[in-house]
């Protein structure tokens, strides 16, 4: 299985892809990591593991629509059977999505449908939840939302910052993502076993 990751910070659940292929763990091939900005550190963790990368720069484009054409181009040209948004904190569109099938997983800091949006973590505990999480689904177009593939729980401790608390889910989340992808390698290899030629 061809993946593309996604990335618009320091790239922390793509380095634990990346380590879970070095390790045997995970039978995917990392065909391209890319960005929404340049400088990334997601992106030069890809560069440092020989895997090509590629920038398309949001405030390069005069609008959100032109941004979305050159972004699906750029993923397109590494054929990937699944996109993967891991911490890319931009919305894409429903044609990007139909680009590729529908296959676009994203991973998420909070038990969803429960506190969309980019700040998951500090709206559960400005709730007041006693466990929140994360989520592994597959996208659509809107603001985390579509499918649920997996979840995980994590307790909210009575003195979890923003801070603490969102490091213990992004431990969860890269193993969740991990596993998730390994689930669909093995459907997908299965299911190319069984096709006839």
């Amino acid at each position: 299985m061809r993946i593309v990751v996604l990335v618009s910070g320091t790239g922390s659940n793509l380095q634990a892809v990346i380590d879970a292929v070095r390790a045997g763990e995970l039978d995917v091939e990392l065909a391209a990591v890319g960005a929404d900005r340049p400088d990334t550190y997601g992106v030069e963790r890809a560069a440092a593991a020989g895997i090509p990368t590629f920038v398309v720069d949001f405030k390069a484009y005069p609008d959100r629509t032109a941004w979305n054409a050159a972004l699906t181009d750029a993923v397109a040209a590494y054929r990937p059977d699944v996109v993967v948004s891991s911490g890319f904190m931009r919305i894409v569109s429903a044609d990007f999505i139909d680009a590729f099938g529908g296959r676009y997983l994203n991973t998420h800091p909070a038990l969803l449908p429960a506190f969309p949006g980019a700040h998951g973590v500090r709206d559960a505990l400005a709730y007041g939840v006693k466990v929140t999480g994360c989520t592994v689904h597959w996208a659509d177009a809107g603001v985390d939302t579509g499918p649920i593939i997996a979840q995980e729980a994590v307790t909210v401790a009575d003195d979890d910052t923003e801070e603490t608390l969102h490091e213990r889910i992004k431990t969860v989340e890269r193993r969740l993502l991990v596993a998730t992808l390994a689930s669909l390698a093995a459907a997908d290899s299965r299911a190319a076993a069984t096709t006839p030629n």
